[in-house]
C-alpha cells in the first residue's frame, strides 16, 4: 500500500509494511517516540522522496510525529470493536 502525503506543498510517498509497522510499535518507549517515528518514516519513504523527507524532518520541529500520525492512520485504521454482555 502506498500512502502519499502533501506536506507543506510537497508530495511524499510512503510504502509501509507489516514488519516496519511492528518494528515501530516495538521500538516506542515512554522516553523515546521521536527516533522510532523518524526511523519508520525513513524506512518506508520511497527512494525518490528520501531527500524531501529529510529536509522536512531537519527543518520542522515535531514533523516526525505529525507525519507518522497520518501515515499510521491510513495504514492501520481503527477497528470498530464492541463489547457484548
Amino acid at each position: 500500500m502506498k500512502i502519499t502525503l502533501t506536506i507543506n506543498g510537497t508530495d511524499i510517498t510512503f510504502e509501509p509494511t507489516k514488519l516496519a509497522y511492528n518494528t515501530y510499535i516495538n521500538d516506542i518507549t515512554m522516553n523515546d517516540k521521536i527516533a522510532p517515528a523518524t526511523n519508520f518514516l525513513r524506512r518506508t519513504v520511497l527512494a525518490e522522496d528520501k531527500e524531501k523527507l529529510n529536509e522536512i524532518l531537519e527543518n520542522h520541529v515535531g514533523a516526525a510525529l505529525q507525519i507518522i500520525e497520518k501515515v499510521i492512520k491510513q495504514y492501520a485504521p481503527d477497528l470498530v470493536i464492541e463489547v457484548k454482555n
